[in-house]
């Protein structure tokens, strides 16, 4: 198969995932509602008020947030292993989405606190904090320390620092709603409502828009930042995006569906696989569909396996994600070893 045809085949592949799950995360739950029901709604014929009700109100907008903010998760992911040159950073393992939980959390209360509402401006705005403050420390400690394995383990302890911050004010929190933020720690992306999906869907669109304008400048960084200031390439202002970006699309994750691991680690090295490339021009788009495609899945597990009951997402995507990062440092020893 040629290099033309394969791409061609690897996004007809992603896409059709992509719609074929989100329309098996709508169908399929407690109450089942039938393909020809929702093409009848959308088209506004009349179907039973209470499946309506469920699909408007429930199903599509959770659908569309897994969609949305699972191809976030793994362009955030895809733009850390571009900016530290390493095939096992993300946002979970770095501990940026724990910085982002713990401020977010410190916000939530304070506000709930004083019966202030807590609106989606004030979320993204602290989780985007919270993102920047742990990724300037993982940025410290990757000027003081060269091994890969030593900054992976010092983004690991800021996550367990943030995290424990974070149980301490879930712990003493006074306000009875605290109960909301306990069950958005563990990661979900129930509760979704239409206005969350507008907001979420500007923000990571113009994200989206952003880092695939920076297409050509990233493949030249990808070769080294040498032949990348001989192609006149900023490779400060272009290190300066990559963090802003990749903590924006942290950012909004977390705000919304709490902290998810592992999925913008491994579906930047599933999607590479698939396509065959590193080409940022190609891995931008597919990154962003292979997130969509993996969270889709683990969230229809997550609130079926063991219905009504609903499993943490991050538990499945941990199950899923976990041998992929095994894989990726056993195919490195193997490459290092030869």
């Amino acid at each position: 198969m040629g290099r033309k045809a394969r791409y061609i085949a690897a996004f007809l592949l992603l896409a059709t995932g992509a719609a074929g799950l989100c329309v098996i995360n709508i169908c399929v739950g407690s109450v089942s509602i039938p393909v020809k029901d929702i093409f009848r709604s959308v088209s506004g014929h009349m179907i039973d008020r209470t499946k309506w009700r469920i699909l408007w109100d429930i199903r599509l907008p959770r659908t569309l947030a897994a969609l949305i903010l699972g191809g976030a998760l793994a362009l955030s992911g895809y733009l850390l292993q571009t900016f530290f040159h390493n095939p096992i950073a993300g946002p979970f393992v770095l501990g940026i989405s724990s910085g982002a939980k713990m401020t977010v959390a410190l916000t939530m209360v304070f506000l709930m606190g004083r019966s202030v509402r807590v609106g989606a401006a004030a979320l993204i705005s602290a989780a985007f904090f919270g993102a920047m403050v742990s990724m300037g420390f993982v940025l410290l400690m990757s000027y003081r320390v060269s091994n890969m394995s030593m900054l992976v383990v010092s983004g690991v302890m800021i996550g367990y620092i943030c995290s424990a911050v974070t149980e301490f004010v879930v712990t003493f929190a006074d306000d009875a709603d605290i109960v909301n933020l306990h069950n958005w720690s563990r990661g979900s992306f129930s509760g979704m409502t239409w206005d969350n999906v507008a907001v979420m869907a500007g923000v990571v669109s113009a994200a989206f828009t952003a880092v695939f304008l920076l297409s050509k400048p990233l493949g030249a960084y990808q070769l080294g930042e040498a032949y990348a200031r001989n192609l006149g390439v900023n490779i400060m202002l272009l290190r300066t995006l990559l963090v802003i970006l990749s903590s924006v699309l942290s950012a909004c994750i977390v705000a919304y569906a709490g902290p998810i691991s592992f999925v913008g680690l491994a579906a930047p090295h599933l999607v590479k696989s698939l396509l065959g490339t590193a080409r940022p021009v190609l891995m931008i788009p597919a990154c962003f569909l292979g997130g969509s495609v993996f969270c889709l899945f683990c969230d229809l597990l997550a609130r079926n396996m063991l219905a009504p009951s609903e499993i943490s997402i991050s538990a499945v995507t941990a199950v899923f994600g976990a041998p992929v990062v095994l894989w990726v440092m056993i195919k490195r020893n193997r490459e290092k070893v030869l």
